[in-house]
This record gives C-alpha cells, structure tokens and sequence, in this order.
C-alpha cells in the first residue's frame, strides 16, 4: 500500500507539471517534465513495507508517464520552431518580391517607351553622348549582364567630383566560339521526350565598353615584399596606365614614409566612404593569399567589383595570378575581355530570442567562405536545430556545423569531411564539425532555399557563430541564425578559366589525387 504523503507529492507534481506546460509557450519546457521523475524517485527511495509486484509495476507506470510528458514538451517546441520557421519564410519572400519590383523600376528596358515625348521635346533631343550613355546603361539580360546589374551605382548627381566608373558587360561564352552572345541550352520536348542540346560552358567572360580608370590596391601587412611589390606596381600603373589609385590608409602612410612622389595615392577616411568605394572603383587588385581576398570581399558590403587576386601567400586557392608577371597580367585584363569566376557570398542575419519578430535582427554579414557554428569554450556537445526554408532537416549534436559556400568548400569544409565544389557551382554545403552519429554524411543544399540554426532552449550551453573566421557572436538558448544566397557576388579574374585554374588549385595545392604510378612490369591478364 502506498502512503499517503507520497501520493500527494505525485499529485503536487502533477500540478506543478500542467503549470510548466503552460509556461512551454514562453519558453520555459525545460522544466517541464522534473517533478514528476521527483516523485518517482522519491517514491522509489522510501521505505514501503509489503511492496510486491504491483508497487513495481506503478512505479513504472509513473516512468512512462514522466517520458511521455517530456516528449510532449519537446512536441511543443518543435511546433513553435516550425511557427516561427513559417513566419521567417513569409518575411523573406516578401522582401524577395520587393527588390524585384525595385530591380523591375531601375532596369530601363522595363520602364515605359516614351521615344515620341522625346522627339517632340527640343530639350530632350538624343545627342551622340547620350546615345552612348543610353546603349551603356540598356539593359542587356539577352546576350549577358550589365555592369549597372551588378554594380549598383549612385545617382549620377550625387556627387559632382567623383570619378566616372567604367563600364562593363558579363557575357556567357562557349569555348570554341568567338561570338560572346549568351547560348542557352535548348531543351527539346518532342514525343515526351525531354532533351539538351547545344550545351555551353557557362563560362562568364567580362569586356569593358571603357576604359578602367580607378584602382584599389589591397595587400597582405607585415610583408616586405608586398610592400615593395605594391609600390612598384603603383608606379607603373600611375606612369604607364595613368590610372588613379586607392590604397588602405595603412599602405598610403607606408608609402609617404618612402618617398613623397605617392602623394597622388588616395585614401579613404571612415566607414562612410568604404561603403561608397564599389561607386568609385573599377578594379580591384589584391596582394597576398586567400586571406587577402576574404578581406577584400568584406569589405564591400553590397556590389564587389571584379578582382585580380595575385598570389603572395603560403595556400592559394583563389588567387591564380603570378606576381612575377604583374605587369602582362594586368596589360591583359585592362584590355579584356576576361573570364572571370562568379563566386557567391552567403548572407547571415542573427535573431534574437528577444526580438519580436523576424525584422528585429542584426546588421546582415556576408561572408565569403563559411560561417561556423560551434561550441566555442564548452565542453557539452553542441546542439543545433537546423531548417532549409519549412523543411526540419536535423538536429546537430556534435562539436559544430559549417555551412559554406562552393568557394569554401576547399577551406574548413573540406577539413571537416566536406567535398570539394567547383566554385560556380550554385549551392550552400552543409558540414557537421565531429558529429556523433556514424550515419551524419556532409549535404549539398541548392543556392535557393534559406537556412535556420537554431539554438534550442533545452540546450545545456550557448553556441558561438564566427564569419569566416572572425566576428564571433554568441548565440544563447532560443537565438537563431538565418542564412541565405547573397545577390552579390565576387567576381573574381581567371588566368585561364574558372575550371582550369579549380583544378590546378586543387593540384598544386592539396596535391589532390598525388600516387605514385603502378609500375608497367608485372603481372598481366593473358
């Protein structure tokens, strides 16, 4: 028989239970099921004289019901993380469809023809100029895409002094070919049979409709020999190019320590007119490794313009240009056209617990390679909710998760049992960090959908998000990270092309696939 006073401590704790049920809505389910394993236990440890088979068979039951109650809970979490998953998707294709509709406003063929007005309007009359600023600024998505598509500039009066950018057009070429109008494949329907042909390469090739006139000259620091590299690349693009140059305030009080001739060299002041530089700048020429490039690319927070990335580093995975031949290398690409290699950026937002809808996040970061969520300092497994658009794809229980680019994926992924993508190939690598599942294999997602990590609120410790190695933010029980495709991306300059330099990347410098040749004499099927 079971006492009276345990009885009604099971009780109590049934109460307590529906009271924490209650609260799951605020969040608060980790409590929710501690009081009944408390009478459990508290019924277990008591002394009951005459216990038999019966006594067993309830303190069972009352295990059973403890489980149940917990998985209810957990139930309800799951819901609200779905709710909110939901919610986060409306908000952004709503945002989705308004930058189309701003994109529909600022694309010219789009805009209303309005050729009589003009003809009638003296004022407006076409002169040569504007017909070729008209044809520049045409929007041309038939045979490629503009420069005024990827590079969003200001508006032209908005500044008086600042320097006319160049202007250019990506085209898709196919190798063989000397016409650089776009190939589309042609899918044939016939008898209901679906079919390809006339395949192109998709290989993006850049032409200038004018000259470049404006250079910004990123470099490794504490380098010697970039430094001496970057001064005389200076020089002759001041005296052979007649080019103007912007440099890092670090680099243009370096060079005025050597001599006073780099006064022409231009700087920037504040954070203000970094944001401005992708208005003023028509290339962009980095010195150094991979790390150079990532901080170029961070530095752009909207449209990047092209790069011309020379290797100066240990590891070089995007920078295919050989310093000792900077001055054909850049003769080349001033000239064009180029091929050049589109490589995508993800785009995080951090959502707070606290925020009260999907709007409230933090200043959007783009990233390059990877962003990294991890345990940071704990010594518990991370335990990560993740969700691609409305879909729960996994909950991560390891030492991390990385989700990259197809650029980073011969970076940390790649450490972490990742693949190896050819960087134009559009999708978002999913990659756990130790996870402990035999059966957790790396993912592919497509360049599309939207990804969730969510930090649950039953999680034992925080979770730590860095952006390509740096920035590292704190996610605490109920934050989130929202990842997605970034409408710009970093074009950056090809020695050959975008698969011959991946794969002589990957050659020289993971000696990928590197054996030894099995000997011809042995051994042979008669």
């Amino acid at each position: 028989m079971v006492p009276n006073k345990i009885l009604n401590n099971i009780n109590n704790s049934s109460g307590d239970a529906n009271m924490a049920c209650s609260q799951s809505e605020n969040g608060f389910i980790s409590s929710f099921s501690l009081f009944p394993e408390k009478a459990v236990q508290e019924l277990l440890q008591s002394p009951v004289q005459g216990s038999d088979d019966h006594l067993i068979e309830f303190s069972e039951t009352l295990r059973t019901v403890a489980k149940a109650l917990r998985r209810v809970a957990e139930g309800k979490a799951s819901a609200q993380a779905e709710a909110a998953v939901w919610k986060h998707k409306y908000e952004l294709e709503r945002e989705r469809h308004l930058q189309f509709e701003n994109r529909g406003k600022s694309c010219p063929e789009l805009q209303p023809d309005h050729d009589d007005m003009r003809t009638n309007n003296p004022v407006n009359q076409h002169t040569p100029c504007n017909e070729t600023k008209e044809r520049s600024e045409r929007c041309c998505s038939r045979n490629g895409i503009c420069s005024h598509e990827v590079l969003r500039d200001g508006s032209p009066g908005s500044d008086s002094k600042m320097i006319r950018k160049a202007s250019f057009k990506l085209s898709w070429c196919c190798k063989g070919d000397q016409s650089d109008q776009q190939k589309h494949d042609i899918v044939s329907f016939e008898r209901g049979n679906i079919t390809t042909a006339q395949r192109s390469s998709k290989q993006i090739s850049l032409k200038w409709e004018s000259n470049p006139q404006t250079v910004l000259i990123l470099t490794k620091p504490n380098s010697v020999s970039v430094q001496i590299l970057c001064a005389e690349m200076i020089r002759w693009l001041r005296q052979q190019k007649k080019l103007h140059i912007y440099v890092e305030p670090r680099v243009r009080v370096e060079l005025l320590v050597e001599s006073s001739y780099f006064n022409f060299v231009e700087t920037w002041k504040d954070d203000k007119e970094i944001s401005a530089l992708h208005t003023r700048v028509d290339l962009v020429i980095t010195l150094g490794g991979d790390g150079t490039v990532l901080w170029a690319a961070s530095m752009f927070k909207g449209p990047v313009p092209p790069v011309v990335p020379f290797s100066l580093g240990s590891l070089g995975f995007m920078t295919p240009f050989y310093s000792e031949h900077y001055k054909e290398c850049l003769e080349s690409i001033l000239k064009g056209p180029i091929s050049i290699t589109l490589r995508h950026r993800l785009q995080c937002h951090v959502v707070r617990d606290a925020a009260k809808n999907e709007y409230e996040t933090e200043e959007p970061i783009l990233v390059l390679n990877e962003v990294t969520i991890d345990r940071g300092i704990s010594s518990f497994l991370t335990n990560l909710e993740c969700y691609c658009d409305n879909s729960f794809v996994t909950c991560v229980q390891g030492d991390g998760l990385i989700l990259s680019t197809t650029s980073g994926s011969t970076a940390y992924s790649l450490a972490a049992g990742g693949s190896m993508v050819h960087p134009q190939v559009p999708g978002i690598l999913f990659t756990p960090i130790c996870p402990h599942s035999l059966s957790f294999r790396p993912l592919i997602m497509p360049e599309h959908v939207t990804l969730r990590v969510q930090v649950p609120f039953n999680s034992r410790s925080p979770a730590w998000a860095s952006f390509d190695g740096k920035d590292r933010k704190q996610l605490e029980p109920g934050d989130a990270l929202v990842c997605s495709m970034a409408p710009w991306p970093v074009p950056t300059a090809c020695l050959v092309d975008s698969t011959n330099d991946f794969l002589r990347s990957i050659h020289e410098g993971l000696h990928w696939n590197l054996r030894k040749t099995q000997s011809f004499d042995g051994p042979r099927e008669s």
